[in-house]
């Protein structure tokens, strides 16, 4: 009796396992590097070792099974350490972290010259690119499914580029319905 409730715990164990979705995070070089023979806007999910809401968006977001299924359908999806040592080539320039301390990998270190190229001010932050590899828009803190939702649906559709003034955006906001599920 014993050894049949435990096998039925370990197959329904692994069975959620296996059909659980994963976002296929890729580094931003690759992800530009794909982008010139396939376009896809690019979502960049931009951290750090130490930030406590990073980790919050890692568990209770990006593991969504509906996020990382709408992601990788979409997206690019990237995952850059604002305060990391990789070396980026983005528009003909190089961008690195010259100050980077390796005692430093799991605290705070010095910031990336990216992170400062894109004007990021605090972590974690959600990058989005278009097609071609420009940079759209900043989303700075911890969203939930349902709330990240909104902007991964709002830059595939392009609505960013129609909705001109904080009316218009509110008014978007207001009658968009969400349709992920959350737990």
């Amino acid at each position: 009796m014993k050894k049949t409730l435990l096998s039925l715990i370990l197959i329904a164990f692994f069975g959620i396992s296996l059909n659980a979705q994963k976002i296929n995070w890729l580094t931003l070089n690759k992800a530009l590097e794909l982008q010139k023979t396939n376009p896809k806007k690019i979502m960049v999910d931009v951290y750090t070792n130490w930030c406590g809401p990073c980790k919050m968006l890692d568990k209770q977001t990006f593991q969504n099974k509906d996020v990382a299924k709408y992601v990788n359908e979409n997206f690019y999806a990237v995952k850059f350490n604002g305060e990391g040592n990789e070396t980026i080539t983005y528009k003909e320039n190089k961008f690195s972290n010259p100050n980077y301390d390796p005692s430093k990998a799991k605290r705070r270190n010095s910031p990336h010259q990216f992170a400062d190229y894109l004007g990021l001010r605090g972590y974690p932050t959600i990058a989005f690119f278009d097609e071609d590899a420009n940079f759209l828009y900043p989303l700075t803190g911890f969203y939930k499914p349902n709330q990240l939702e909104f902007y991964l649906k709002l830059f595939v559709a392009d609505k960013h580029k129609e909705l001109k003034t904080k009316e218009q955006f509110q008014e978007y906001y207001n009658s968009f319905k969400p349709e992920f599920k959350v737990k």
